[in-house]
Formats: C-alpha cells, sequence, structure tokens
C-alpha cells in the first residue's frame, strides 16, 4: 500500500515524547533493570524501524515483535540489538531465526526436540530461545512444571541458546489484583525450579511496569502501549508515570460550503442540518483506519470542539466549522489543539474499544510524519 505524500493528512510522531516515556519507566525501575522495546505491529501503528531506532537511542536493551517477519524487517534496517518473537513461530521457519540472530518464544517439548533433530542436519548458529509460561493468561505456553523441567534440560543441548523465560498477565490493568496474585503465585513456582536462571528473565507489561512494580521478580520489563504515551487500562487506573501521546492525527480541509437548514450529508442521509452551518471536508477515512463507528464524535478546530457529521466515508469525512473558515485549515483528529487534547484513550472510549485498537487501526496509506 502506498503511503500518501500528496495529501493534507498525516500521523505525526513524537519521537521526543517517546524517549520520554521510556526514561520515565526506566527511572521508575530498580538499577540495572532492562527494557525490552515492544515494535510487534508496525510499533502500534506508529512505523517500526523509526520507533525502533529512537528506542535504541533511548537505551533500551532489546525488542519484542510478534512474528518472525517483523523481526527480519528491523534486522534489515540495521536494528542490532535482542530481537524476540513472542509469538510461536513454526518449526520449519526457525533456521531463518537462527541465522538472523532473531530469539523465539517456546511453548512446549515437542518443538524443542523436532528443532533440535533438524539442527542436526543443518550448519546454524544456536538459536536463541525464550521459554514461554502459561500462569493464566490461556493463550501459550507450557502449563506444568514438569514440562517445563524436561524443557529446561533440552535447552541445554549444544543447537540452543537459553535467553530468556517469560510469562503474561491477563489482569494486570485492572483495580481487581486477585487474579493478578495468583498468576504472579503461579509465575515463582515456575521460577522456583530454575537452578540457573537466563539472562533476560521477563514478567512484566506496561501494566506491571506501571501499577505493579513492587511485585517484579524479574529483571526485565517489557515495555508496550505504555511507551506510545497511552494508559493501559483506559481510564480505569491512573497513570503512574508521567507518559506523554507520541501519536497526533492531523488534516487540513480540502473543501467548505455553507449547509441550508433542511439539507444532509453523507451516505444514507443520517445527518440533516437543523440550521444553516459551515460544514468541511477532510481529506482521511476509514480506509485510513479513522473507524468508520466515529460518527458523531469530534474533532478540534483552533482549539474548539467541532462534531463529525454524517457517516465517515472511505477516503473522506465531514465536520461542522465554528464558523466560516478557509480550505486547508488544520483539523486534530488525535491530539493536542491550543489548550484542548484527544487523545486515543478518547477515541477508544467512543468506539467501545481500546487505545490499542485505534492506534493499531491507523493503514500505512496514512502518512508517517517524525519529530525529534
Amino acid at each position: 500500500m502506498i503511503s500518501a505524500q500528496l495529501r493534507d493528512a498525516a500521523m505525526v510522531v513524537d519521537l521526543k515524547a517517546l524517549k520520554h516515556n521510556i526514561k520515565q519507566q526506566q527511572a521508575a525501575l530498580p538499577v540495572n533493570s532492562r527494557i525490552l522495546a515492544v515494535v510487534k505491529a508496525d510499533a502500534y501503528g506508529h512505523g517500526a524501524v523509526p520507533v525502533a531506532n529512537a528506542a535504541k537511542e533511548a537505551g533500551v536493551d532489546g525488542f519484542c515483535v510478534a512474528m518472525l517477519d517483523e523481526g527480519l524487517e528491523l534486522r534489515n534496517a540495521g536494528i542490532d540489538r535482542l530481537m524476540l518473537v513472542l509469538g510461536l513461530t513454526p518449526v520449519h521457519y526457525a533456521p531463518i531465526a537462527a541465522l538472523n540472530d532473531i530469539s523465539l518464544t517456546v511453548g512446549s517439548t515437542s518443538w524443542l526436540k523436532e528443532y533440535a533433530e533438524l539442527a542436526k542436519h543443518e550448519s546454524l548458529p544456536p538459536l536463541k530461545v525464550h521459554l514461554a509460561l502459561d500462569t493464566g493468561m490461556g493463550r501459550i505456553g507450557f502449563q506444568s512444571v514438569k514440562e517445563f523441567k524436561e524443557a529446561l534440560d533440552l535447552v541445554r543441548q549444544p543447537v540452543f541458546v537459553f535467553e530468556g523465560m517469560f510469562t503474561h498477565f491477563a489482569t494486570a490493568d485492572v483495580a481487581d489484583d486477585t487474579y493478578f496474585k495468583r498468576q504472579l503465585q503461579r509465575w515463582q513456582e515456575f521460577l522456583d525450579t530454575v537452578d540457573q536462571k537466563p539472562p533476560y528473565v521477563h514478567m512484566a507489561n506496561s501494566a506491571v511496569g506501571m501499577w505493579h512494580r513492587e511485585t517484579i521478580a524479574a529483571n526485565t520489563v517489557r515495555m508496550g502501549i505504555s511507551m506510545y504515551g497511552c494508559n493501559p487500562s483506559g481510564h480505569e487506573l491512573p497513570d503512574s508515570l508521567d507518559l506523554r501521546p507520541v501519536a497526533s492525527i492531523i488534516a487540513k480541509t480540502t473543501f467548505v460550503k455553507h449547509l441550508k437548514a433542511g439539507e444532509s450529508v453523507s451516505y444514507g442521509a443520517t445527518y440533516t442540518a437543523q440550521n444553516d452551518e459551515w460544514v468541511a471536508t477532510l481529506p482521511i477515512g476509514y480506509a485510513d483506519g479513522y473507524l468508520r463507528r466515529m460518527q458523531g464524535f469530534k474533532v478540534l478546530v483552533d482549539g474548539q470542539e467541532c462534531d463529525i457529521l454524517g457517516r465517515i466515508c472511505m477516503d473522506q469525512m465531514m465536520i461542522r466549522l465554528p464558523e466560516s473558515m478557509s480550505v486547508g485549515t488544520e483539523v486534530v483528529l488525535m491530539g493536542t489543539s491550543k489548550d484542548k487534547t484527544l487523545f486515543a484513550t478518547d477515541l477508544a472510549d467512543y468506539a467501545h474499544t481500546i487505545n490499542y485498537e485505534i492506534l493499531t487501526s491507523i493503514t500505512p496509506r496514512l502518512l508517517r510524519r517524525y519529530q525529534d
């Protein structure tokens, strides 16, 4: 997909804010703690390579991606620090990871045995692995201590480097910590079986790094949504770090018209003016990831809240202006205009979703403009 260079609409990515957020997390952790920057899904829509380079400058120890292809993209861009694939990778693709110094997540002894057999017939460097533990997320990982102990024996083979072990919490971002504590206890049971711990032991996601720092039985934090300046809980828990939003969405009006009372706007004529008003068109729509269900929400124009009128189209949308304004007027769909701010969480609340989905929904067609 092309990135539209020749229209006045963009996601503005503030790399200085990203570095600030990383420094905030670093300062809140014990000395010598490590941070792995989570840059999966194109860095939550912000752009994997520019974000990874900025995070590297801020001092992170490595990166987490969701799939091997994402790790290869960063390796090909010259990112040379630890690169962990958080999802499971089919065994037959694992040699590619070994050859590119990309670490893989493993959650079963059968996978380790199959790879060990495959590697006997290949001239490969040792494969770096992180053992995933299912303490209650119910997604991937070892569920029993017995199988985990067997895995610990298998990863001592020369074809492997036992680089890390980790778990993931399902409820670290909610006020009720009952289930979190249950997972934490289970994590400790697994941890107690390891005589010689690997270099990277990580159980803390953004939420643990913000609200459960005293419970961190590990040396590494995986910093995800908080790195991008968003609260993992939405509004349920107050920010415990001074986070700054990294992304803004800004467009300029392409057309302005005077709409008379009784006239309608957009598909389905779902909006009809009750009074004469000024309406502007913006060159952005749901094909750019600005969700169709945002109809009726608001944008900011010169620090004033302005309603979105009618259905959002694939490539355009319409807003009510407070007065007649010229074509080319700047409109903030997410971000700050004078003393008002629309956060990703505000958009998420209106769309009945989470800030993660708002950010990752923005398609590559919308130009990313970087500021540092």
